[in-house]
């Protein structure tokens, strides 16, 4: 274990990011023994998974941007505010442009540009997208601990790891088995669901090899992988939950905030 506290931050982060995208292929493993998942408690999980990421973008990104742009001797709320629009802003812009189709609106038409490409592959795409900001906070927050200035902490990112992990499972869970209602194989419907996860060791040694480089960025890094969470919250994870308009989501909601607000403070 203190040869990882140790280590190389990229190292770090692609060790977190490993695991959680590993946490996506976990998720994805009921196909091959379920037909479907109980919607209940997929509602439940993805309300929870979304609480889990608007508490992480808070206490896990935001507060440290804060902390980190006053050190640096920015006024602290200007990163946060332009990383935060920057980081919604672009997911905003790419889930536009790029075909992609929603893993809980399957029946409806594609978003982005009009494409011939076939609808498993539309699926695996909006999870692709989505996985891409997770991965690269986690990648920041490891970079950042190459900082040593206030607010950059390696217990902190360990905490978003364990928040990102816990949010992966049911997303994975989430594009599977619409892939095998689509027609795919168990196998294909597993191997493509757990695909959608393996952008996460990319963006993450991308984000720490970027931030540990130019560390006047790094305040804007961490808000801009907030911005980017939220909106993924905002577009995917609610609407998806609430699909069938009950209370579970919402009480998964608070539940999953809860334990990712305990989980960041316990490890400050």
């Amino acid at each position: 274990m203190n040869s990882l506290v140790n280590a190389n931050p990229i190292l770090q982060a692609l060790v977190a990011t490993l695991f959680s995208a590993l946490s996506t292929s976990l998720g994805a493993a009921p196909v091959f023994f379920l037909k479907e998942v109980n919607r209940t408690v997929l509602d439940g999980l993805l309300g929870a998974a979304a609480g889990v990421m608007i508490a992480a973008s808070f206490f896990s990104l935001i507060v440290p941007a804060v902390e980190i742009s006053e050190s640096l001797g920015y006024p602290p709320w200007l990163p946060p505010a332009v990383g935060f629009l920057l980081g919604g802003g672009c997911l905003l812009l790419i889930d536009a442009l790029l075909p992609h189709l929603h893993p809980g609106f399957a029946n409806q038409d594609p978003e982005g540009v009009h494409t011939s490409w076939r609808r498993s592959t539309l699926l695996v795409l909006a999870i692709t997208l989505h996985n891409f900001p997770e991965g690269l906070a986690v990648g920041v927050a490891f970079g950042a601990t190459a900082a040593g200035i206030p607010g950059a902490g390696f217990a902190g990112a360990v905490s978003l790891t364990v928040g990102i992990m816990l949010q992966n499972f049911p997303e994975g869970t989430a594009v599977a088995m619409p892939l095998r209602g689509e027609g795919l194989s168990k196998t294909k419907s597993f191997l493509l669901g757990s695909l959608s996860g393996a952008v996460e060791p990319i963006a993450g040694v991308l984000g720490a090899g970027l931030v540990m480089v130019a560390l006047p960025i790094l305040p804007f890094a961490l808000a801009f992988a907030a911005g980017a969470m939220i909106f993924v919250v905002a577009e995917e994870l609610i609407p998806e939950s609430q699909r069938r308009g009950t209370d579970i989501p919402t009480i998964g909601l608070l539940g999953g905030f809860a334990l990712m607000m305990v989980l960041a403070i316990a490890f400050e």
